[in-house]
C-alpha cells in the first residue's frame, strides 16, 4: 500500500493544480489534468475502483480535447467561451447519467468491485462533467459539486483517505470556481 500511498500523494497535488488553473481558466489546467490522470489511474486500480481507475484513461483523453478547445476552439478558432446548456441538456445529460451508470452498476456488481452502482455513477456523471468542463459549460461546478460529495464517501470507505480530503477541498474550490465562472460569464 505504501507505493500507492506516494502515488496519491502525487495525485492530490496534481489534481490541485489542475482546479485551481481551471478557475483560473488557464490552459496549463490541462497538462496538470493530464498528469494526475495517469499517477490516479493505478490508485484507483489498486482500490479496486475499476470504474474510477477506467476513468483516468478518459480523463487524460479529455485533457487532450479540453486543451484544444481552450486554446482552437470557437467560431474565430481562438478558444471558446464560457456558456449555460438548457434545461433541455440537463435532462438529456441526467438522463444518460441515470441510464448508464445503472447498466455499468449492474455490470459492476457481478465483480468484485468496491461500490459497483456508486462507483458508476460517479464515472458515468464525471464523464459528462468533464466534457462540460471542455466545453466551459458554466454549470459544470453544479455537477461536479454532487460527484464530489458523493465521492468523498466512497474514498473514506476505500482508504484513501487524501483523495477523499482533496475533495473536501475541491467541495470548497467549486464554489469558488462557479462563482468566478459566474462572473466571468457575465462580464463577457
Amino acid at each position: 500500500m505504501r507505493v500507492f500511498s506516494a502515488a496519491e500523494a502525487a495525485g492530490v497535488v496534481l489534481a490541485i493544480a489542475y482546479l485551481v488553473l481551471a478557475i483560473r481558466q488557464n490552459i496549463l489546467c490541462w497538462f496538470a489534468a493530464f498528469a494526475s490522470s495517469l499517477v490516479y489511474m493505478a490508485v484507483f486500480f489498486g482500490a479496486r475502483l475499476y470504474m474510477e481507475s477506467a476513468l483516468q484513461v478518459f480523463y487524460a483523453a479529455m485533457a487532450v480535447y479540453g486543451y484544444i478547445q481552450w486554446k482552437y476552439g470557437g467560431t474565430e478558432h481562438t478558444g471558446i467561451r464560457i456558456s449555460t446548456w438548457s434545461a433541455r441538456q440537463h435532462a438529456l445529460a441526467l438522463g444518460v447519467i441515470a441510464i448508464l451508470s445503472g447498466s455499468l452498476g449492474w455490470l459492476m456488481s457481478r465483480t468484485d468491485a468496491a461500490f459497483p452502482f456508486v462507483d458508476s455513477f460517479t464515472t458515468v456523471a464525471a464523464i459528462v462533467t468533464t466534457f462540460m468542463v471542455a466545453r466551459k459549460v458554466l454549470e459544470n461546478w453544479i455537477y461536479w459539486f454532487v460527484i464530489d460529495g458523493i465521492s468523498v464517501f466512497v474514498y473514506v470507505a476505500r482508504g484513501l483517505e487524501l483523495t477523499a480530503a482533496l475533495f473536501v477541498v475541491y467541495l470548497v474550490l467549486i464554489v469558488v470556481g462557479f462563482r468566478r465562472w459566474w462572473l466571468d460569464w457575465h462580464a463577457q
